[in-house]
């Protein structure tokens, strides 16, 4: 294992990438993403990297390339963020339909309109239906070692889907941590050559993505959707595996914080799971029984274990950087559906925060955790979401 180095998020994912020894590399720039792929273009060009980059005209072809190398057998890799993601979208739902395991960066941006280079989840999230493996990090080095792992999760026989590893834009991506590096010959211990078990051959014709009657249709789906539930049981299995060459045990799909004893459970995902660990610590401190439910894996999704750490609480906070415009979060939405026939389970009280990269910090959390105690004594139940932060004064 390489000494610790201080690095930029972006240039750790490259070397990550680099490390997977992927075959195919297709990108269009767009920010925050582009340092990423501009450090794989500089591998491949330095003759580090020995891998093909397609030049592309938008990120329809960048996925377009990277569904025709993976069914040809190639490991194949690009990063995109907001809009470019969106026009993605079409083939990333083929190729999921296709069991195409490929690698993409999401890297997090608001979508337009307005517009904005800021962070928030509405992009990835807008893909939670589309059968894509999501991964969400909190720091730089969660970052580097799940892009290796991703690749091993994408190509298990029982998987084959592509997976997303969500990194919020500029806070991640643009931001300098210390991070471990691991030797190459770990990496490829870990993760040996991709050997498909169909791929494109002239000598043995196949057909990908051709038409379904109404009688085999449905089955796809359901394939598609059992596949994603074996995952969980197989993420869990290679982090296991990933912490035997790293040291660092991700444990499973969800982190658990300070949960046993907890009143009070926030729920969130990506980089603002550090600060909400930080306010946890400052409020326990004062004597408040708060703990955070960290969600790594967003698809599928763990609501398993997620039940299993809320179980005991008497609220959930839900904070997150997304919506379901006219209903709520997309992250509350899904808690609430498993909770539903549950007597015994805690209100769900939903909080929009971050949109556009607005800022959320310990104050913040606090006021959430506070306004959520306040709704508990009150006995409020209420559908709507709590928007953090509003300017009233500026709205309609």
């Amino acid at each position: 294992m390489w000494p610790d180095v201080v690095i930029e998020g972006s240039e750790a994912v490259a070397l990550a990438v680099k490390a997977a020894r992927p075959e195919v590399i297709s990108a269009y720039p767009i920010s925050p993403q582009t340092h990423i792929v501009e450090s794989l273009a500089r591998m491949i060009a330095n003759g580090d990297l020995s891998a093909e980059y397609v030049r592309v005209e938008s990120e329809f072809s960048t996925a377009s390339v990277l569904a025709g190398a993976s069914a040809a057998g190639s490991r194949s890799y690009t990063a995109s963020s907001s809009q470019g993601l969106l026009l993605m979208t079409e083939v990333i739902y083929a190729s999921v339909g296709m069991r195409l395991p490929f690698v993409i960066t999401g890297v997090n941006r608001a979508v337009s309109a307005p517009i904005s280079i800021q962070i928030d989840h509405q992009d990835t999230i807008s893909l939670r239906d589309s059968g894509i493996i999501q991964f969400y990090v909190e720091s730089v080095q969660e970052a580097y070692d799940l892009h290796i792992a991703a690749f091993k999760f994408a190509e298990d026989p029982e998987i084959l889907l592509p997976v997303m590893v969500c990194m919020d834009g500029w806070i991640l991506t643009h931001s300098y941590e210390r991070v471990s590096i691991l030797e190459q010959q770990e990496v490829d211990k870990f993760l040996p050559p991709y050997r498909p078990l169909h791929f494109l051959n002239v000598k043995e014709p196949k057909s990908w993505g051709s038409y379904a009657e109404d009688d085999v249709l449905m089955e796809f789906k359901y394939s598609i959707h059992s596949a994603m539930l074996k995952a969980k049981a197989k993420i869990e299995e290679i982090f296991q595996e990933l912490a035997e060459i790293s040291g660092r045990d991700y444990g499973g799909l969800i982190e658990a914080y300070l949960t046993e004893d907890a009143e009070t459970i926030l729920v969130a995902l990506g980089s603002v799971t550090g600060t909400i660990k930080d306010a946890i610590d400052q409020m326990r401190a004062g004597g408040k029984k708060v703990g955070l439910v960290k969600i790594r894996c967003y698809r599928p999704f763990p609501y398993e274990d997620i039940l299993s750490a809320v179980r005991g609480a008497k609220a959930v906070a839900v904070v997150e950087a997304n919506f379901s415009m006219g209903c709520e979060g997309a992250v509350s939405l899904d808690l609430k559906a498993k909770l539903c026939g549950d007597p015994n389970a805690p209100k769900v009280i939903d909080f929009i925060a971050g949109l556009g990269g607005r800022d959320v910090n310990i104050k913040s959390v606090c006021e959430i955790v506070q306004k959520t105690e306040e709704m508990l004594r009150a006995g409020i139940a209420t559908t709507e979401s709590c928007w953090v932060g509003l300017n009233q004064a500026i709205l309609p």
